[in-house]
């Protein structure tokens, strides 16, 4: 009995050990969005739900947003997990001019995408997907990275080449937002070209000033690890919109 107790045991500390996943490492001047074990630093808010709401009718679908959260995202193996269901990741910390880097994983039917400064989107699709002539503004075939808010026809809203790995692999993001304009890489194929990134909440105005980072979903299961993000100051965010607008 007592050897069986004691190999019980140790296969439990085996198998809890096996669970944790190693603290993220953010590389140079980067600092980690996602500490990798639990959802500190994120509530839970879908901001189509609330667009048109105010006053009190507002603050009741934030707080009912919120306590939504927990029970539609999680944490496995250091690895942000959300089924397809319920309000977006958002940062509680808000950004301006930022460098974004993030791994994603996802499955077939699937729709996600990566809001910056509270606005959509850099989208994330399933390419297999057939264009539909019908919908001739939807175009998941091309892959993901597009920004697909942009007003279609415009410079962006479709990537410049398709990036995607299969399903089950892991693809990652190299996001940088300066002003209004956005450069995206996936998978280290350049996506987007430093385009104007439209204002989908108010098309007449440029991107607000800052804004939090959040993660979309619906659709179906997505997995998202290595969130690190390094924020852009005042002299490189000058220097990087020179050399785009020189071109």
């Amino acid at each position: 009995m007592k050897l069986f107790l004691f190999t019980l045991v140790a296969l439990n500390i085996a198998v809890c050990a096996s669970l944790q996943a190693a603290a993220p490492n953010p590389p140079k001047g980067f600092r980690a969005l996602f500490n990798g074990k639990d959802l500190t630093g994120w509530y839970g808010w879908n901001p189509h739900s609330s667009a048109k709401l105010t006053g009190e009718k507002k603050d009741a679908n934030l707080k009912l947003q919120r306590a939504d959260f927990p029970k539609h995202w999680t944490v496995e193996n250091g690895e942000l997990v959300n089924g397809g269901t319920g309000p977006y990741a958002t940062t509680d910390a808000e950004f301006g001019d930022i460098e974004l880097l993030i791994e994603y994983k996802t499955v077939a039917k699937a729709d996600s995408g990566i809001y910056l400064r509270g606005t959509p989107q850099v989208q994330i699709w399933d390419h297999n997907q057939i264009f539909d002539e019908k919908k001739p503004d939807r175009k998941p075939h091309l892959g993901s990275g597009g920004l697909f808010n942009n007003t279609p026809g415009k410079p962006g809203r479709d990537p410049l080449v398709l990036a995607d790995k299969p399903f089950g692999e892991w693809n990652s993001f190299r996001i940088r937002q300066v002003g209004d304009r956005t450069w995206v890489w996936l998978n280290d194929k350049l996506v987007v070209a430093g385009t104007v990134m439209e204002n989908y909440w108010d098309r007449t105005h440029p991107l607000p000033a800052k804004g939090p980072i959040m993660l979309q979903t619906h659709g179906g299961e997505i997995r998202w690890r290595n969130l690190f993000v390094r924020e852009i100051n005042a002299a490189e965010a000058k220097q990087l919109l020179a050399a785009e607008v020189a071109k």
